[in-house]
């Protein structure tokens, strides 16, 4: 079985991706909205766990953060 690419897509074709796609976004960025803070705590608890099963560092180097204050000083200066 061969599938190949279809090239053909029209503007309207094109649209009306998008504009599915703008309405999935639009449905999601609502849905977080009016996440209740016990989801949002779970959903931020579940990307730290996942961070931490992929070996990421969740701390922070103290140089790094004297760069960060020196930058801020700098834009209040």
């Amino acid at each position: 079985m061969i599938i190949r690419y279809n090239p053909i897509m029209d503007a309207r074709l094109l649209k009306e991706y998008r504009d599915r796609w703008r309405a999935v976004r639009e449905v999601e960025i609502e849905e977080q909205r009016r996440a209740s803070i016990t989801v949002r705590w779970q959903q931020l608890n579940a990307l730290y766990a996942m961070a931490r099963g992929l070996g990421l560092s969740y701390q922070t180097r103290e140089d790094e953060i004297e760069t960060v204050r020196q930058r801020w000083a700098r834009l209040k200066g």
